[in-house]
C-alpha cells in the first residue's frame, strides 16, 4: 500500500453555483445512484473515474438528475442516514490509488472495505503537502470542522465507543480535558482534517463534470442526526437529553407500508424550543452546507417538521410513541429569510394530515411519490397512480427503502409483515389491468409508465434501470445489518439499456430547456 495517494477526480476551478437554478421547475428524469454503489477497484464506489463516466451514461441517456443519498461519514450499521455528523463528509467515497485487491462485484464488504480504504487514506496523508487550498478549506470550515476531527480523534483512541462512554470529562467537554486531547491527539486530528479536505475537493470537482454536462446534483438531507455524532456532543443543549447524554425520548414512525411495528430510529429529538429562541442558526448553517454542495436537496421527513413521531428512549420497538408538534413554519420561513428560496424535495411520504400538506404546499415544495405504491390497498395509493398525479411530484418507480421493481413486483406476499399473499395478487392483478401489461419486463413498464406522467421530475433507481431483483435492494426498513451494501458493475449497464431509456426520456419531453416550466 505504499505510494498511496489522492486521486484529483479533475481539474480547474470550483464549480459554479448550479447550471440551472429552476431544475425542479422543469420537465426532468433523473437516476437514484448511491456513490457508494458505484463500480471501482477497491471494494466500493467513490469519487473517481467511475463516478466521472457515470456523469457520461447520464448525459447519453438524456438524464439531468443524479440524486445521491447523504454523504456524511457512516458508522454502525452504515447507513447513510446515521452519521457521525451532519456536515462532513464519507472518507470512504475519496478516490485513492493503492494496491487492487480482488472485492465481491455486486456488494460492498464493508467489514473488509472500512479498514482498507483507512489504511490506503493513512498512507495518502503521509505523503499530504498543506497548500493554500487546504488553509481556505479548514478556514471555511472553522463552524463544524474542529468539532468533529476532535470527536472522531478522541472516538479513535477510545476504541470507536459512543461518547457517552467516554471518560466524564471528555464526554461532558470540559475545557482543560479537551485541550489535552487536542496536543494529544494532534496527528489523528490532522488526518481527519486532511480527509475532509480531500472529500471536497474531489466532491467540487465531480460537481462542475455534472455541471458542465448539464447534470444537476441532488443531495439528500436526512431530518435527524446520529446520537453518537459530533453535533451532539458539541452541542447537547439542542437535544432532548437525559442528564448523562443518553436520548430520553427517540425518533421513529409508526406502523406503516414498511412494518407492522413502526420503525424504530434511535436518533435524538431536537429540542425545537432552544433553536426557535436562537433563530434556528444550527439549521440555517446546516443548510447552507447542502446547498453549498447540491443544485437541489431532498429534505427526508418532512411530515416530521410539522408534527414527529417521539418514542421513549428505553423503547424496544416504535409503536409506543406518540404525535408531538414541530417547528412549522417558523423553521423555513428562518431557513427563507437566511438563504433564499430553497430548492427543496419535501419527502412527505407516510402518515399526511392536511397541517403537513398545507406546510408543504404554502412553501411551494415539491413532495414526492412512489410508483409501486399506486396499487395497492391503502387508502394513500390513489394518491400515486398516474393520473391522479400533478405536476408539482418528484415521482419515483421506488426509493431506497423499497424493494427494486423486479423484487417488488416477483414477491408474494409470504413472510410480509403488512400485506397478505391475497393482497398482493389484488395489487398485482390491479396493477396488469391499469398498466395494460403482461407481467414482462415489467421494470421497463413502470419505468415507461413514471416517465409519461405529469410530475415533473421523474426518479428512477439504478436497480430498476437494470432489471435486478430483491437482493440488490439498497435497504430493507426494520433490518438492523446487511443493507446500503449494492454495487453494479459496467457489463450490467449495456449500451442497449442506455438507448432505451434515452428513446422514453426524449419520447415524453424530459429533456429540460432554461426558462420551460
Amino acid at each position: 500500500m505504499t505510494g498511496s495517494r489522492v486521486i484529483d477526480s479533475a481539474s480547474g476551478p470550483p464549480p459554479a453555483q448550479s447550471v440551472a437554478a429552476s431544475i425542479l421547475d422543469q420537465r426532468t428524469a433523473g437516476v437514484l445512484l448511491h456513490p457508494t454503489s458505484l463500480p471501482g477497484l477497491h471494494g466500493i464506489g467513490d469519487f473517481g473515474a467511475d463516478a466521472h463516466r457515470f456523469l457520461d451514461f447520464l448525459a447519453e441517456a438524456g438524464c439531468s438528475i443524479w440524486q445521491v443519498l447523504p454523504l456524511g461519514p457512516t458508522g454502525y450499521g452504515d447507513s447513510p442516514y446515521q452519521a457521525f455528523s451532519a456536515f462532513a463528509g464519507n472518507p470512504l467515497l475519496i478516490s485513492v490509488s493503492g494496491t487492487v485487491r480482488t472485492w465481491p462485484a455486486n456488494t460492498v464488504d464493508y467489514e473488509h472495505v472500512i479498514p482498507y480504504k483507512r489504511a490506503l487514506l493513512a498512507a495518502a496523508f503521509e505523503k499530504f503537502k498543506r497548500d493554500d487550498a487546504y488553509d481556505a478549506f479548514v478556514a471555511s470550515a472553522a463552524a463544524w470542522l474542529p468539532d468533529f476531527a476532535l470527536f472522531m480523534a478522541i472516538k479513535e483512541e477510545q476504541g470507536g465507543i459512543a461518547w457517552t462512554d467516554w471518560p466524564a470529562p471528555l464526554a461532558q467537554r470540559d475545557p482543560a480535558a479537551l485541550g489535552e486531547a487536542r496536543t494529544r491527539l494532534a496527528t489523528p486530528i490532522a488526518r481527519v482534517l486532511f480527509e475532509q479536505f480531500a472529500f471536497h475537493r474531489q466532491f467540487e470537482r465531480l460537481r462542475e463534470a455534472a455541471n458542465a454536462r448539464g447534470i444537476h446534483l441532488m443531495g439528500d438531507l436526512p431530518i435527524y442526526v446520529a446520537h453518537d455524532s459530533a453535533d451532539v456532543w458539541a452541542a447537547p443543549h439542542l437535544f432532548d437529553l437525559k442528564p448523562d447524554g443518553r436520548p430520553r425520548v427517540q425518533a421513529g414512525v409508526p406502523p406503516d407500508y414498511f412494518s407492522a411495528t413502526g420503525q424504530l430510529w434511535g436518533n435524538p429529538i431536537y429540542r425545537w424550543d432552544a433553536m426557535r429562541a436562537e433563530g434556528f442558526p444550527w439549521w440555517i448553517a446546516r443548510m447552507k452546507a447542502a446547498l453549498a454542495q447540491f443544485d437541489c436537496v431532498r429534505l427526508d421527513h418532512f411530515r416530521g417538521f410539522e408534527a414527529y413521531w417521539e418514542v421513549p428512549g428505553d423503547a424496544e420497538t416504535a409503536a409506543t410513541g406518540r404525535w408531538v408538534k414541530g417547528p412549522g413554519r417558523a423553521l423555513f420561513d428562518a431557513l427563507t429569510a437566511a438563504l433564499g428560496p430553497l430548492p427543496l424535495v419535501a419527502e412527505d411520504l407516510g402518515l399526511i394530515t392536511p397541517e403537513v400538506k398545507a406546510l408543504r404546499e404554502g412553501m411551494h415544495y415539491p413532495g414526492m411519490a412512489i410508483l409501486q405504491f399506486a396499487f395497492g390497498n391503502d387508502d394513500s395509493a390513489g394518491d400515486f397512480t398516474p393520473h391522479n398525479l400533478v405536476r408539482d411530484r418528484v415521482l419515483y418507480t421506488g426509493t431506497h427503502d423499497n424493494d427494486t421493481a423486479v423484487g417488488w413486483w416477483t414477491s408474494t406476499g409470504e413472510g410480509d409483515s403488512t400485506r397478505t399473499p391475497e393482497m398482493v395478487a389484488r395489487e398485482k392483478a390491479y396493477a396488469l389491468r391499469y398498466l395494460n401489461a403482461d407481467g414482462t419486463e415489467m421494470h421497463w413498464t413502470l419505468i415507461r409508465a413514471a416517465l409519461a406522467t405529469v410530475a415533473r421530475t421523474c426518479l428512477i433507481p439504478m436497480q430498476d434501470l437494470l432489471g435486478l431483483g430483491s437482493d440488490a435492494r439498497m435497504n430493507l426498513p426494520g433490518r438492523p445489518g446487511g443493507n446500503w451494501r449494492f454495487r453494479f458493475q459496467w457489463d450490467q449497464l449495456t449500451p442497449e439499456i442506455t438507448a432505451r431509456l434515452r428513446s422514453l426520456v426524449d419520447t415524453y419531453d424530459r429533456r429540460p430547456t432554461e426558462g420551460r416550466t
